[in-house]
């Protein structure tokens, strides 16, 4: 993702109308043309037959220069800096309708400022994503993989795409003795395809006497590479790697005591109707068998997104299966089904909030019922308390 603070200058009409520089999180979402705009600017006149570098001349170039990369402050007349639309980092990260909502409703529908002004009146729908799909020209480094394939993040699925996040993840037993669970995850990107990943687990309950004890888990480190990625079949593929560290204390079942390794594989796919699934396949290697034996797991995610009008609040409900056993004789297959519901919390749709429910579907007695939540801020969007 990108620094929104610089993303409402997306474009720019003539020097007279100078602007203020999520993934939606829908990201399978297209747009197609609704409706014809008559032009309030006679500068802009509305034509269909004109071609995304033509139309990019028209409405943009003034201001972003004709190769993205900006004009001087001399001559736009405003000091905010401009985007660099050559820059891969900054311009793959987010989806096409992100971009569209921008341009076509002004910088508040994404949480920025009014300078940003509403091409919705100005530029025809096919106008407005020929501008945006000229912009993304501008980025010729194919190996970074596009924001469409940011799909919503499931509860424990984890997804392909490699992201700059901070997440809040927590659990509570819905039966039995009060049991809560919580850790702390930084995702940090790192050139086309990478991702470095900590996650940090606490654990707090209470035992039979009433006594209220907590701790800290095994702590984990984690790589994720992007190793296929087409934006056009909406695919992604990753493969990943996590070392779990033998940080908790054994003797209050805080840890394991032993090292582990967890490779893993990582699929995304975008299905038609803004409709998409997750899929995660690996094991668990253990330096002690005895003490934390082998393991093997598949997760997948199902889900479909759906936005409040044209642009506003997105809400996407997931349905994920788990399955797991450990590599020991006589263990059983582990089920696990969990229905979820993610919701994007602000107008800049960089910070979001999924809560479910983990019902086992075997073992049922020993393994409770679990209330699961996390809250995400997609720091690379902003501060977390901008674009409310």
């Amino acid at each position: 993702m990108r620094s929104w603070m610089t993303i409402v200058l997306l474009l720019a009409g003539s020097s007279a109308m100078p602007l203020h520089a999520q993934h939606t999180r829908s990201a399978v979402r297209t747009f197609a043309p609704t409706r014809p705009v008559t032009s309030r600017h006679a500068a802009i006149t509305p034509d269909s037959q004109r071609s995304p570098a033509a139309v990019y001349r028209m409405a943009c170039a003034s201001c972003h220069g004709p190769d993205g990369g900006g004009m001087p402050e001399s001559q736009v007349g405003f000091d905010v800096p401009l985007p660099d639309f050559g820059d891969c980092s900054f311009a793959t990260r987010e989806p096409d309708s992100d971009w569209y909502a921008v341009t076509h409703d002004g910088g508040p529908a994404r949480g920025f400022d009014r300078m940003m002004p509403a091409f919705g009146d100005v530029l025809t729908d096919a106008e407005i994503e020929a501008a945006v799909a000229h912009l993304r020209t501008f980025c010729d480094d194919r190996a970074w993989p596009r924001g469409e394939l940011n799909l919503p993040r499931p509860l424990v699925t984890e997804k392909a795409f490699p992201e700059d996040e901070a997440v809040v993840e927590g659990g509570a037993a819905l039966e039995g003795r009060p049991a809560y669970r919580a850790q702390l995850v930084f995702e940090r990107r790192f050139r086309a395809r990478n991702q470095f990943e900590i996650v940090i687990p606490f654990r707090v309950d209470r035992d039979e006497p009433g006594r209220w004890r907590g701790g800290l888990g095994d702590i984990a480190v984690a790589v994720k590479r992007a190793v296929h990625h087409s934006v056009d079949r909406g695919t992604i593929v990753s493969i990943a790697g996590e070392v779990i560290l033998p940080t908790g204390d054994i003797d209050d079942g805080d840890g394991s005591g032993v090292f582990a390794f967890e490779p893993f594989l990582l699929v995304g796919q975008i299905l038609p109707r803004d409709a998409f699934v997750h899929a995660q396949a690996g094991g668990r290697l253990s330096a002690d068998t005895d003490r934390l034996p082998r393991e093997a797991f598949a997760r997948g995610a199902a889900g479909m997104s759906f936005t409040e009008g044209r642009f506003g609040r997105t809400w996407s409900p997931m349905l994920e299966l788990l399955v797991a056993r450990e590599a020991v004789a006589g263990a059983h297959v582990e089920w696990d089904v969990v229905p979820q519901m993610q919701v994007t919390l602000n107008t800049r749709q960089h910070v979001m909030m999924n809560a479910g429910v983990r019902i086992p579907l075997s073992d049922a007695g020993p393994r409770r019922t679990e209330l699961l939540v996390y809250l995400l801020w997609d720091w690379f969007d902003g501060p977390f308390l901008a674009g409310w």
